[in-house]
């Protein structure tokens, strides 16, 4: 590992003084940031500890929807009463994520920060145009398995690792920010993470400086008696997903849609929504038909490279299931077990 510079300020106000230095990381649970930098991916010179900030890992809930800390644990995020009880969806998607130890470390705004997932980018030994802008992406013509069908470009293809980030998407949330220059942010979670274009090397938008602060969701109690998320992987233990998929209805007391909200995860280098796609399902039964309608609208346009041409029809079957799994109900895709890990993680 490379020799950099740890400061360990008191207060957000010494966080953001800090921030100002050339390429300095923020780091809390440091559950990507340091495997980063055992690879020698990343090198900053500079790492500023947040968790001594203090009021960043609360959650706070009230009518018009729910804020969370930056720093709040994604274990305590997803067995909080509150997030459970009206956010099913987020709790059941943090879950499936990493394994019970990373859910105790890893925080909610690092959560965000995750870096695309590719075996290139993580392998120094290699060109890519993620980890050094112009050396080229081998991925395409090599192995790309769990590579993305969406949103990819000739300069990257790699995929958005989150399950966390693919609930929040579908739920509309805010990503608030401050900035080392004295400003705010309140960032739509459809703008926060980018498609590759000819810049992989930048995976979100925020601004030199700038520090993740908190997650803000809408008010959306309708949603919460029919979701599901499915996550397809290699290994139930602990796998990023192949596809993952978020859903959420709100049906009608005829049992028509109302509104529905579909995202995908591992299948971009962000989480994938469609929202024109979803606004076909509005008044019509919640009938097979109409789900494999909306998945192929969802996936206009997706491509494979090889070794992941199973992902499109691995996509379109995961999207039917996890719009059955919310027609039936919350409850049934959710499941009240819980595991012996989980009860660890509850501890």
């Amino acid at each position: 590992m490379n020799p950099f510079i740890f400061n360990q300020p008191k207060d957000l106000d010494g966080v953001l003084s800090a921030l100002q230095a050339h390429d300095t990381r923020p780091i809390a649970g440091g559950t990507n940031l340091i495997d980063l930098m055992k690879e020698g991916v990343m090198k900053p010179p500079n790492l500023v500890d947040i968790n001594l900030i203090q009021g960043l890992d609360g959650i706070e809930a009230g009518a018009d929807g729910l804020r969370l800390g930056a720093l709040g644990r994604n274990a305590d995020t997803a067995y909080h009463p509150v997030v459970r009880e009206r956010y099913p969806l987020l709790s059941a998607a943090i879950l499936a994520g990493a394994s019970p130890q990373l859910r105790n470390m890893a925080t909610n705004g690092g959560n965000l920060m995750q870096r695309t997932r590719c075996v290139y980018f993580y392998d120094v030994g290699t060109p890519c145009n993620k980890r050094e802008p112009g050396t080229g992406c081998p991925a395409k013509d090599g192995f790309n398995r769990q590579l993305a069908i969406l949103g990819t470009s000739e300069a990257c293809i790699a995929t958005h690792p989150s399950d966390m980030c693919v609930a929040l998407r579908a739920l509309d949330a805010t990503v608030h920010v401050k900035s080392s220059q004295g400003g705010e942010r309140a960032i739509p979670f459809a703008e926060f993470h980018r498609l590759p274009e000819d810049r992989p090397e930048i995976d979100n938008t925020l601004q030199p400086g700038e520090l993740i602060v908190g997650i803000s969701l809408p008010e959306l109690d309708r949603f919460k008696a029919h979701s599901a998320y499915i996550k397809v992987r290699d290994r139930l233990s602990y796998s990023f997903a192949l596809v993952s998929v978020a859903a959420a209805l709100d049906l009608q007391a005829d049992g028509t849609i109302k509104e529905a909200r579909i995202a995908l995860g591992g299948v971009a280098h962000k989480p994938w929504r469609v929202e024109a796609a979803e606004q076909t399902l509005v008044g019509q039964a919640p009938t097979e038909a109409a789900f494999l309608a909306v998945a192929d609208a969802i996936l206009h346009g997706a491509r494979g490279y090889g070794d992941n041409d199973f992902k499109l029809p691995l996509a379109r079957n995961a999207i039917v299931q996890a719009l059955t799994s919310a027609t039936r109900g919350t409850d049934y895709a959710r499941g009240e077990r819980t595991s012996t890990a989980e009860q660890g993680e509850q501890a």
